[in-house]
């Protein structure tokens, strides 16, 4: 039975393998869960969305739904919240993985729209992540992050002392994740930044400019600690 289990979830992680000493209630508790994930995704049918073998946690829910668009195994933790208010809402690519008591939103306001959030393919991401997408969110493929991550792409403007800092607006830039990222826990990344592909965060930075591919980066705020070579 191991073997055909390992083989099924090989179809989402071809390089997935049991580890020996993994017992069998483990291993039932574990196919237990996955399949309950597989019939809560069947309630996508009643959003008129193809379910394309989504596993869904507990009490997660979705708004604006037309907007929101998914590959293959989509895995979403309990409570997991995705609204795609916005002018081009959420896409998820295939085998994205996100962790429990998330937020992925787009935007709140019903006045100024955010733009979107795009995900790419083989994407993990930790518990309680919040993903804001106003100014445009984009995260490459094969990246893998950890808990506590947060992504703000929109600033207020605060430059006139005699308005209070609500009524001045926001400016939004956007925020690009290249591929093959390594993100650690706790890790906030601010609007206007540009992360290049197969970079690594250090867990707690606070990412506030963009730096090139393979680079290194820690620290509040962050700055390049070594290039990987």
């Amino acid at each position: 039975m191991k073997n055909l289990i390992q083989k099924a979830i090989r179809r989402r992680n071809p390089s997935f393998t049991f580890d020996p000493a993994l017992g069998n209630v483990a291993l039932c508790s574990f196919i237990w869960t996955q399949c309950w994930g597989l019939l809560r995704g069947l309630k996508l049918l009643f959003l008129f969305k193809n379910p394309k073998m989504a596993m869904l946690g507990k009490r997660v829910s979705f708004f604006n739904t037309p907007k929101i668009t998914f590959g293959r195994f989509l895995k979403l933790g309990n409570d997991v919240y995705i609204s795609a208010l916005g002018k081009q809402g959420v896409q998820l690519g295939d085998n994205v993985s996100i962790g429990a008591f998330s937020r992925v939103v787009v935007s709140t306001s019903f006045n100024h729209l955010g733009e979107y959030i795009k995900i790419g393919n083989n994407v993990g991401m930790g518990e309680y992540a919040y993903l804001g997408g106003a100014g445009g969110l984009e995260i490459g493929d094969d990246s893998i992050i950890g808990q506590y991550f947060s992504c703000h792409p929109e600033n207020h403007i605060a430059s006139d002392l005699s308005i209070a800092i609500r009524h001045q607006g926001v400016t939004r830039k956007g925020i690009k994740i290249g591929k093959n990222c390594w993100i650690g826990s706790k890790v906030t990344i601010l609007d206007g930044v540009e992360i290049g592909e197969g970079s690594i965060i250090a867990a707690g930075a606070v990412v506030n400019k963009s730096f090139p591919e393979n680079s290194i980066i820690g620290g509040v705020p962050a700055k390049l600690l070594k290039t990987r070579i």
